[in-house]
């Protein structure tokens, strides 16, 4: 059916939620495109960094199907083969540089730096990409998104930004970033970066919200990598509207820093490139299209890349936090340990 749709350029999404046995899709029956208007739609909703552009596949132009997944782990390691590694590789130092002075200078305490690498595809199949990232990453949310407007999008990555439903809203904060190992040990900069974006999101919170209460933090073990974890719950007031929750967490420290607006403003001002969808945040907008009760269900986009038109290119997005302790060289492998998340599946 996925197929079907590409062929004649109708919009579809392909996801499978973490730890999940069941492969959703919505398919939209036209090539219209839908935007969010204020978070009251139902659908599959996907948003860019900015928020510029909030997409949206409609439950009322779509058809809802699943299947159930069978898993069969296999595991690699890749080595980078981007013809462009070095020259990002300067640009990344430099850029870490820039931000810790920047930091010293008390302009903002945490920032998060991306970066996009080019990776040639030798043959592009989108649903065996889709398939791979499910089978490599079953603790993950993986998704295949295709619009005309936007190309295929695909990612791997379990960060919620929310989930709603009954009066109540979890979520979670995510940071640090190291090899998963057993025995691993947080140094105390990836505590700190954590600490940042567990603050942000629970202020943030409070005027939605009777109570809000976090999870004291844990390991969450992500694929070949690790990372510090806290889950955080909240008792919504009665007439809190989602709108208004989304706008004030996205985007959290993890895809930003801290305070928002001077961290934003680097990111525009010295990162070189339009985030474009990478570090936005999609997923289901006021249904659960499996159970059907009316519930939202988002994740940020992170691990991701995008498939140009022609499909003989991916963009890969990775990125880190950086704070007064950040090392730029352990910045700069980090997104190469990162990296990997979509290069096992592609080389």
């Amino acid at each position: 059916m996925a197929q079907k749709h590409f062929d004649k350029e109708f919009p579809f999404v392909l996801y499978k939620k973490p730890h999940a046995k069941v492969i959703r899709g919505l398919f939209q029956e036209s090539d219209e495109t839908h935007s969010i208007q204020d978070f009251t739609e139902t659908g599959y909703a996907f948003v860019s960094f900015s928020g510029n552009e909030m997409l949206l596949i409609p439950e009322r132009d779509s058809d809802f199907q699943f299947a159930v997944f069978e898993n069969q782990v296999r595991d690699k390691e890749v080595i980078s083969s981007s013809k462009k590694a070095e020259t990002n590789r300067e640009f990344h130092l430099k850029l870490v540089n820039d931000a810790i002075r920047a930091i010293s200078q008390q302009k903002f305490d945490k920032v998060v730096l991306s970066r996009k690498e080019m990776v040639e595809l030798p043959h592009f199949d989108f649903g065996q990409i889709f398939i791979s990232l499910s089978k490599n990453y079953p603790e993950a949310y993986v998704y295949c998104w295709f619009h005309p407007k936007t190309g295929f999008w695909f990612g791997a990555f379990a960060e919620q930004l929310l989930k709603t439903g009954n009066g109540k809203l979890h979520t979670m904060s995510v940071a640090g970033t190291q090899k998963w190992h057993e025995g691993l040990i947080w140094m105390e900069k990836e505590k700190q970066e954590q600490r940042f974006v567990t603050d942000f999101i629970t202020d943030e919170l409070k005027p939605f919200s009777t109570a809000v209460n976090a999870s004291t933090p844990y390991t969450l073990k992500a694929g070949t990598l690790a990372h510090v974890k806290t889950d955080i719950t909240a008792e919504l007031k009665p007439g809190a509207h989602l709108k208004n929750i989304v706008e004030a967490l996205h985007p959290t420290p993890a895809v930003c820093g801290l305070p928002k607006q001077p961290a934003l403003d680097f990111i525009l001002e010295n990162e070189g490139y339009d985030r474009g969808f990478y570090s936005g945040f999609h997923g289901e907008l006021n249904k659960d299209f499996l159970n059907g009760n009316e519930q939202t269900d988002f994740f940020v986009n992170l691990r991701c890349m995008h498939v140009e038109a022609s499909g003989n290119t991916a963009n890969l997005y990775i990125g880190g936090g950086i704070t007064k302790d950040s090392n730029p060289e352990a910045e700069w492998l980090e997104t190469v340990n990162k990296s990997q998340t979509m290069k096992k599946v592609l080389l």
